[in-house]
C-alpha cells in the first residue's frame, strides 16, 4: 500500500455533544498523509471541536475516528493518551501565565535560543519574548502560537483560526514555512479558518462546514464540489 492510499485519519458517523447540544455530526471524512487541508466555516460550525477530537484533546460522543488506522488509545482510567507526533496550535489554549520564552524552553529546549534570535531579535519583538501571554494582545498571542506551530516537527500539524489575527506579511511568512514543512518533511497540515480567503491559496483540499456538518469538499486538483451525506445506519 503506497503512502497516498493509506489514511492518516478516518472518520465515520462522528458525533459530538455538549450536554444536549450537538456540535458535530459528520457521516464520513478521510484525510491522506502529506496533504494540506483547510477546514472552513463560521463561528459555531464545529471547526474547533473537530480539531480537538483529531488532536486527541477530546473524545467524540459516538462514532469512529481512526488515526493511522487505529482508534486513539486511552489510559487505564479511560482518558485519551497524548500523541507527541500531533501538534494542536490553538492560541486560546496556551497557558496565559507563561511567556514565549518559557513556552519555547518547555517545548523545544534545544532550539529556544535559535527561536529567540529568529523571531524576537530586538525592539518590540524582543520585549514580547519575556512577557506573560496574559499581558499581550490576541494578535500577539496568535503570532506566538504560529511560531510554536512551525518550529515543531510533528507528523500532523493542526492550527485553529489560522491567519485571522495576524497581518498579511506575517501570514505570508508562516505560509512559506508551512509549505516547506509539508514539502521537506511530509507533514500533514490541517488549518481551520472562518473564511477560505487565505487557506484556499495553498490547501490541496478545503472542507466547508456548516452547523456541525460537512457541507461540501473542494479539491484544488479538480475544482469540483462534493456534498457529503451521513453514512447509513445499519438496519
Amino acid at each position: 500500500m503506497n503512502q497516498r492510499s493509506k489514511l492518516i485519519y478516518r472518520i465515520d458517523n462522528l458525533k459530538k455533544q455538549y450536554g444536549e447540544r450537538t456540535v458535530l455530526q459528520i457521516g464520513r471524512l478521510q484525510f491522506h498523509p502529506g496533504t494540506i487541508y483547510g477546514i472552513i466555516g463560521p463561528i459555531g460550525s464545529g471547526k474547533t471541536s473537530l480539531l480537538k477530537i483529531m488532536a486527541a484533546q477530546e473524545k467524540q460522543t459516538s462514532g469512529l475516528i481512526e488515526y493511522d488506522s487505529e482508534p486513539f488509545k486511552t489510559n487505564w482510567v479511560g482518558k485519551l493518551k497524548k500523541y507527541p507526533d500531533i501538534y494542536f496550535a490553538n492560541y486560546e489554549m496556551l497557558p496565559q501565565s507563561q511567556s514565549a520564552q518559557q513556552l519555547a524552553r518547555n517545548l523545544f529546549p534545544n532550539k529556544a535560543d535559535k527561536i529567540k534570535s529568529k523571531y524576537f531579535p530586538s525592539g518590540n519583538k524582543e520585549r514580547l519574548w519575556s512577557i506573560p501571554l496574559s499581558s499581550l494582545s490576541p494578535g500577539e498571542i496568535s503570532w506566538i502560537n504560529c511560531i510554536l506551530a512551525v518550529e515543531g516537527d510533528p507528523r500532523v500539524l493542526l492550527i485553529d483560526d489560522y491567519g485571522t489575527l495576524i497581518d498579511q506579511d506575517m501570514e505570508a511568512e508562516f505560509r512559506k514555512r508551512i509549505l516547506k514543512m509539508n514539502r521537506d518533511l511530509g507533514t500533514t497540515v490541517i488549518l481551520a479558518s472562518p473564511t477560505d480567503q487565505v487557506i484556499k491559496k495553498f490547501a490541496s483540499v478545503n472542507i466547508y462546514m456548516d452547523n456541525g456538518h460537512v457541507a461540501k469538499i473542494r479539491s484544488r486538483s479538480n475544482k469540483t464540489f462534493k456534498r457529503t451525506r451521513p453514512a447509513r445506519k445499519p438496519k
